[in-house]
């Protein structure tokens, strides 16, 4: 079946939409011990990926791509990783360039097409472990990069890993950026300017002929980061053709692999329109459409409530393939 009821329920004493992703980053994470990999790319650059080990090393390994200015640390991957773990699974957060906590080295970073990330890094772990079980998992920008993946890949995709998901994806990129832009939305923009501004102003430290746009050391809205910095760096011509050829919602159709769609209906950025029917999409693509969760704010339990559903969720789909 390619749509599931959903089993998340918004706790009574908590409120909708973009409240709820705000108060996720304010409960505990798990406590999760990381084990750090550099993988050298072919261009000069580097991929620092965060490995949580388990003693068996045939077991399953989950590969978690994070969101816009995350990392490993993010509330998402870390109790994501500690769930599979709990599973006897690896797990692995690849971050993007720069995401790390050291700058990358080149003047380009990552951007939420990035699905040339997702292959490096998918096609290095197929290399190393030809009969390891692979899992990828990828929230807002990584599960937009993630979904695009494996559209492209069809089904080569399904000789590299088991099957994927994608949470709080935002679909189309250029609505999700204007989406943002909305009153309520203010605390999401401002952290996201200040976040991508300061990314900004240490990359010019870095590449003096970026300091041509000082202004994007505080940029004032994605459409304006993305048409000055994000689209000529990364070969797109402006942001409307970024935003129409790296937004996922395309590529759904084309995937062949289990993949489960997850994404609240009360996204404060991602419109419910944007979300795809039933007949749009393979029977092997799962729809899950809660009608609460906002933008990776799954909170569960009473009060002061945990974290724990979106990680349960996302290794009980894998756990079907096993």
């Amino acid at each position: 079946m390619p749509r599931i009821e959903s089993t998340y329920r918004r706790p009574w004493w908590l409120p909708s939409g973009h409240l709820q992703s705000i108060y996720a980053q304010y409960l505990p994470r798990a406590k999760v011990h990381y084990r750090r990999e550099r993988l050298e790319l072919d261009d000069g650059d580097f991929i620092d990926l965060d490995w949580a080990d388990v003693p068996d090393t045939t077991a399953p390994l989950l590969i978690f791509f994070h969101g816009l200015e995350g990392s490993s640390d993010s509330q998402y991957c870390r109790n994501t990783m500690a769930e599979a773990n709990a599973r006897g699974w690896t797990g692995m957060v690849a971050h993007f360039r720069g995401c790390s906590g050291e700058p990358n080295r080149l003047p380009r970073s990552y951007h939420s097409g990035d699905s040339e990330h997702c292959d490096i890094v998918l096609r290095e772990m197929r290399k190393r472990y030809p009969g390891r079980t692979i899992f990828a998992a990828g929230v807002s920008l990584g599960g937009n990069a993630l979904t695009k993946w494996c559209g492209e890949q069809g089904d080569v995709a399904k000789e590299i890993i088991l099957a994927a998901a994608s949470v709080s994806n935002p679909l189309d990129l250029g609505i999700s950026a204007e989406a943002i832009l909305h009153t309520h939305n203010w605390v999401f923009n401002t952290y996201f300017m200040r976040a991508m501004g300061e990314s900004y102003a240490k990359r010019m430290e870095q590449h003096p002929h970026l300091r041509d746009k000082g202004f994007l050391a505080k940029p004032k809205s994605f459409p304006q980061f993305d048409e000055h910095y994000t689209a000529p760096t990364h070969g797109y011509s402006s942001a409307w053709d970024y935003y129409h050829r790296a937004s996922s919602r395309g590529f759904i159709p084309k995937i062949r692999l289990p993949f489960l769609l997850l994404n609240a209906k009360n996204d404060p950025f991602v419109p419910a329109s944007l979300f795809p029917n039933v007949w749009e999409v393979p029977d092997n693509v799962t729809l899950e459409q809660p009608t609460d969760g906002g933008h990776v704010g799954f909170v569960s339990g009473p009060f002061p409530g945990h974290l724990r559903w979106l990680p349960e969720r996302l290794c009980g789909f894998f756990e079907l393939y096993l």
